[in-house]
């Protein structure tokens, strides 16, 4: 009885959380910004011109004139450099590269800087999901212009880094996986194949398990 109690508890706990953790993320963004932003144009604005959640305003105006500015060659120069120092700072270097690898799934257009799902053969028995980021040979670096291979990317779960490898075609094997869901699967270390099955697929194991049930 007891463990039935904990089990559901645990269910509950898991299926409100991210859920939670959403809104509570938004939300903190939100005060942040109207904290910090909106006592600045509090002191900058005519007395009366201020309304709550300008901040928030601004602060959405702002995200948006980064993103434009990241278009820019010598803003991202100056970015990639910015990074670099971050990678050298002892402390700061573990924390930074796992937020950025984390959020670097969820940047907007990832899906066009991989052509296609492949399983990659390691050995006779043994496959691992990878992404195509390269088909032509004569586009790669000298050493690794082979027209016989491909570049090949493979994610480690929870995306904390990954692979690139120049692998032989005849050791790739294309997946019938579009990148999302291929990176979704990657992503929780295969805890999402339940959800990215055929629905027919689906539907005949729950006939299986309700026929063995009976």
């Amino acid at each position: 009885m007891f463990g039935f109690i904990t089990r559901n508890i645990l269910t509950g706990l898991i299926t409100i959380l991210p859920i939670v953790l959403t809104f509570y993320l938004l939300y903190w963004l939100a005060a942040s910004a109207e904290s910090v932003l909106g006592s600045l144009m509090k002191d900058l604005l005519p007395e009366g011109l201020y309304w709550p959640g300008i901040g928030v305003f601004v602060g959405l105006i702002v995200l948006f004139l980064i993103g434009l500015l990241m278009h820019a060659y010598f803003v991202q120069k100056l970015f990639a450099k910015l990074e670099q120092l971050f990678f050298h700072m002892p402390v700061i270097k573990p924390i930074y590269s796992v937020f950025r690898d984390f959020l670097d799934y969820f940047k907007p257009k990832k899906e066009h800087e991989f052509d296609q799902v492949v399983s990659v053969w390691l050995s006779d028995t043994i496959q691992v999901i990878g992404f195509i980021t390269e088909h032509d040979g004569a586009k790669l670096p000298k050493g690794f212009n082979d027209d016989e291979s491909v570049l090949v990317y493979l994610p480690l779960s929870y995306m904390i880094g990954g692979y690139t490898l120049l692998v032989p075609k005849t050791s790739v094997t294309v997946v019938d996986m579009s990148i999302e869901e291929a990176m979704r699967f990657t992503l929780t270390a295969g805890m999402t194949s339940r959800d990215i099955r055929e629905p027919s697929q689906s539907n005949e194991s729950e006939k299986q398990t309700q026929n063995r049930d009976h």
